[in-house]
């Protein structure tokens, strides 16, 4: 199959390109490297079945061309990130619902299959747990830039919905943290990479909030296989949780990672005000439902987090020197 992958130099996009060269599919990466590294495909980069594009997904003719090409796109393409939200809402806004529309309207033309990537995030501050695909949306004020970011991934959700009820074939999967080798932009999200770093260089380990609030985190290959298998027409028109089902504390999170790295670090405490400005406001805890997942996607997440997070720590001291 001919596929396009948008923000294919980013930490799941590039491990994504790998695994559909691995599969041997043929594989146009676009990516401008706002948030990429060209050097995450380097081991793929000159693969004959390969093609890297620098551009932007905002690039309308860049974008029409390359659908042309293909029979799938990928729509991995975002600004994302909490620092971003507080810091940059327009951005966040208008890239995230411009550069999808573009897509969409491309594929439509085409009728190429799209499987665009969205976020836990949409969920909000819901509290009834786990969260199912079809789970209220509950925010805060649209006056609380914190909420933009959800609000964008969710429009972008409502547009691919809207093309598939035109008959575009379009698969939507909600990620719940991803970590893994190369997710590098600790500075607008990934506690685990901010934790890492800190571990390994033996600065304090800084838990914002009190650290009771829990989160499942998912291994870069389970994403990925959750992310390829969306590609199965049965999971046209349907949203998919991607992610784990086994919670734990941001606070035994980093315990974890300083047990992990021998670390000689100091675990601190970071009040959200001090991190992301006044107002900010976190959920306390987050669990994917992955009953449809497993169901139609035959989706099961199979790497433990102590692995993942030895994995992910073993290709930090690498990159660290």
């Amino acid at each position: 199959m001919k596929i396009l992958v948008t923000g294919g130099a980013g930490f799941i996009g590039s491990h994504l390109v790998s695994r559909l060269l691995q599969l041997g599919h043929q594989v146009w990466t676009l990516d401008d490297l706002s948030n990429g590294h060209q050097e995450f495909l380097e081991h793929v980069i000159t693969h004959e079945r390969h093609t890297f594009v620098h551009d932007s997904v905002m690039h309308r003719k860049t974008v029409e061309q390359l659908v042309q090409k293909v029979d799938a796109i990928y729509h991995l393409a975002a600004v994302l990130g909490v620092k971003n939200t507080v810091e940059n809402p327009l951005k966040v806004i208008e890239n995230n619902i411009d550069g999808t529309r573009i897509v969409l309207e491309s594929a439509y033309k085409k009728r190429a299959k799209v499987v665009l990537a969205s976020t836990s995030e949409v969920y909000g501050k819901n509290e009834k747990l786990p969260f199912k695909e079809d789970s209220d949306r509950v925010l805060g004020p649209p006056s609380t830039h914190r909420w933009c970011y959800s609000t964008a991934k969710a429009i972008d959700e409502h547009l691919g919905f809207a093309y598939a009820d035109k008959g575009l074939p379009v698969t939507v999967v909600r990620y719940f943290n991803a970590y893994g080798p190369r997710q590098t932009s600790s500075q607008y999200g990934g506690v685990v990479p901010r934790f890492i770093k800190a571990a390994l260089t033996d600065r304090p380990i800084e838990v914002y909030g009190d650290g009771t609030q829990t989160r499942c985190f998912t291994f870069i290959s389970d994403t990925v296989a959750g992310t390829v298998a969306a590609l199965n027409p049965k999971a046209d028109g349907l949203a998919f949780n991607i992610g784990s089902d086994q919670p734990i504390t941001i606070r035994d999170l980093a315990l974890a990672i300083h047990r992990l790295t021998d670390s000689a670090s100091t675990i601190a405490t970071v009040p959200y005000e001090q991190a992301y400005g006044p107002g900010y406001e976190d959920m306390q805890a987050r669990i994917a439902d992955l009953t449809r997942s497993q169901n139609i996607l035959q989706y099961r997440p199979s790497v433990a987090l102590e692995e993942g997070l030895r994995k992910t720590i073993a290709w930090y001291r690498k990159s660290l020197t």
